[in-house]
């Protein structure tokens, strides 16, 4: 027979994985980012060291931390389901992932150009401004964060929940991705002007916005888009 204890510290370990998520979802957490040390959690969440122990190692079966001994932990994913994509697909075909990305903002841009609100037009003013700023800065994380957000507020735009879910959970793919495609410097012949994708959303040219989009994974990489031609 089971001691007594036990219902109780598995209660616990649920509640400290359901803070340590939180921790993660909320962005307190960037994916990429190490948490805090063992022993620096054992004092914040006021839980016994092999408590943190089990919530961490559950967070990372579920594919949100990554483990690396000697490095310490760092966050991998937003959710369950992209950490689920991020391990099928970290070491796909960069050319199957440029068209597969290609194909979602291409279906989202055209209906981004028929469903957008104004509000929304404003969001991607604001944020394709920070991502010019960035570019112009040379700050390359500030860009790939910038870039992505943008994207995934084109793809809200587009009012389809289910599309909009899906991107979301492929977006530590993609953000790996684009961070890779970018490479260690911001160089001029791989800006991507992102101005005329917002003027078609604007003036509500569905097919422009959808053509605008569909070319955008391949000009940093010209020779994915070769390969399958």
């Amino acid at each position: 027979m089971p001691p007594l204890t036990s219902p109780r510290r598995s209660a616990l370990a649920d509640q400290v994985i359901a803070e340590l998520r939180q921790q993660i979802t909320s962005g307190e957490w960037p994916v990429g980012s190490r948490i805090p040390t063992e022993p620096e959690l054992v004092e914040q969440l006021g839980v016994a060291r092999n408590t943190v122990r089990e919530a961490v190692r559950a967070l990372a079966h579920n594919g949100l931390l990554d483990i690396r001994q000697g490095s310490g932990t760092f966050v991998v994913a937003t959710s369950e389901l992209a950490g689920v994509m991020h391990r099928r697909f970290a070491d796909a075909d960069p050319a199957h992932i440029a068209e597969l990305r290609s194909t979602l903002e291409s279906t989202a841009a055209k209906l981004a150009a028929e469903r957008r609100t104004e509000r929304e037009l404003s969001q991607l003013d604001v944020l394709l401004e920070r991502r010019e700023a960035a570019w112009s800065a040379g700050e390359r994380e500030a860009f790939v964060d910038a870039d992505s957000t943008f994207h995934l507020a084109v793809v809200a735009a587009s009012h389809n929940d289910v599309l909009t879910a899906l991107y979301a959970d492929l977006g530590d793919v993609l953000r790996a991705w684009l961070r890779d495609d970018v490479g260690a410097e911001l160089r001029p012949e791989n800006h991507m002007d992102h101005a005329r994708l917002v003027a078609a959303i604007r003036a509500g040219d569905a097919d422009a916005a959808a053509e605008e989009a569909a070319g955008y994974p391949f000009l940093c990489r010209p020779e994915l888009f070769d390969r399958e031609r």
